[in-house]
């Protein structure tokens, strides 16, 4: 017998029901929605004496947590299923928090050698450079390469669900399994897979990480960040990567992405649908070099992919590049007249970024990446049949000549 659902209660919510109950906190006028609080600071109690300067609840001061940025994170640890969450300004900036808050001078990680390039960069420049913190980058698609690369110091497994760009899938509870054996925490960045149609807590995780910019807010309008997992991992991050280095998400941008992720399941329904015909139209197009996305039976992780993500879908993002120089990739994104070239990635618009074969972390991709460089296509809102139209009237361009 299931339990009666309660908006109060987030575990009688089903995912659709969570996705617009969870976090709604009402004010004294009753407005449906959490409003939008646009305040630095609030009130003080006629004798603050007992009150704590620095912490981390709403109340006293923005920086310490607002009332916008309180109820999206009650939201997002509903969806990560998680005891708490975090929200701070960027992807980045929650990145650097877990970073700077859980690892020691003197301490060792472990991070996957195809990462975001933000994550590649301060692993491999600033926190080695500046506090003489060390990294192996390692391919978790090896587990006994995992094992190898832990230390009696390693503090972090640092992974993503699937690789940004490659959409190499990492078997998250297997090297939970091995990261806990070895005293260490397994930080999961799940921007590619975002609630519900994934949760790394489920499956081992300590720590998740989503850059809300994309997926969650979902509309291209606010840039965020967070971090969930159990209490006392997130309150040290509130208290220091928060609080007192500043980190923290504006209001309005909190108010944003609580309100974008009312439709997130909807939302990801079609980017997967969509993206799954798209992922088969290119895979069979002679013009195309290869392409890589997780749900196609060719990808060297499909297996894995349909065992971790239960039938749930394969995501929205895929890499591919079609055949020829890069000057003839450029000349296929210019050809394009629905897909707009952009940067980033789970919004309502489809987006496409050309990324050549230079670059530190170049060296780590597989073939054909390396030689060939690819097109990273995050596939939006827009109707299926209009972006395959899309694609192979560029593609008929392209190759007219």
């Amino acid at each position: 017998m299931h339990a009666r659902p309660d908006r109060h209660d987030p575990r009688t919510l089903s995912d659709l029901s969570l996705a617009v109950h969870a976090g709604i906190q009402l004010d004294s006028t009753l407005a449906l929605r959490t409003p939008l609080v646009m305040a630095n600071s609030y009130q003080l109690p006629d004798d603050p004496s007992d009150i704590s300067w620095s912490a981390t609840a709403p109340g006293l001061y923005t920086r310490n947590t607002g009332v916008n940025q309180a109820a999206l994170e009650q939201k997002l640890a509903a969806l990560d299923e998680a005891e708490e969450a975090v929200a701070l300004a960027s992807g980045v900036a929650a990145l650097h928090a877990v970073f700077f808050t859980h690892v020691r001078a003197g301490d060792h990680v472990v991070v996957s050698d195809v990462v975001y390039e933000a994550t590649w960069r301060l692993w491999t420049e600033l926190l080695p450079r500046r506090y003489g913190l060390e990294a192996t980058f390692v391919d978790v698609s090896d587990l006994d390469a995992v094992r190898a690369a832990m230390r009696p110091e390693t503090r972090l497994v640092c992974i993503e669900a699937i690789a940004n760009p490659t959409t190499k899938v990492a078997d998250v509870a297997a090297i939970a399994e091995i990261a806990h054996a070895g005293g260490a925490l397994l930080m999961v960045d799940s921007t590619f897979t975002p609630p519900p149609f994934f949760r790394p807590i489920r499956n081992g995780a300590d720590l998740v990480v989503h850059s809300l910019t994309k997926y969650l807010n979902g509309h291209g309008d606010a840039m965020g960040g967070s971090v969930a997992g159990r209490h006392e991992l997130i309150e040290p991050i509130k208290a220091d990567a928060m609080v007192d280095v500043g980190g923290i998400i504006s209001p309005f941008n909190a108010w944003q992405i609580q309100r974008g992720t009312v439709t997130l399941p909807l939302r990801l329904r079609q980017h997967f649908t969509s993206a799954a015909r798209i992922a088969e139209m290119l895979a069979d197009d002679p013009r195309v070099e290869y392409i890589a996305y997780p749900g196609l039976d060719s990808h060297p992780d499909h297996a894995l992919a349909v065992r971790q993500f239960e039938g749930r879908g394969f995501g929205g993002m895929m890499t591919f590049a079609v055949k020829g120089s890069p000057d003839v990739q450029n000349r296929f994104v210019a050809n394009l007249r629905l897909i707009t070239s952009g940067f980033s990635l789970g919004h309502d618009d489809s987006l496409i970024v050309h990324t050549g074969t230079e670059g530190g972390r170049v060296a780590a991709y597989p073939e054909p990446f390396r030689t060939h460089g690819h097109l990273r296509l995050s596939v939006g809102l827009e109707d299926a049949d209009d972006l395959l139209h899309d694609l192979a009237a560029a593609l008929d361009a392209t190759f007219s000549h």
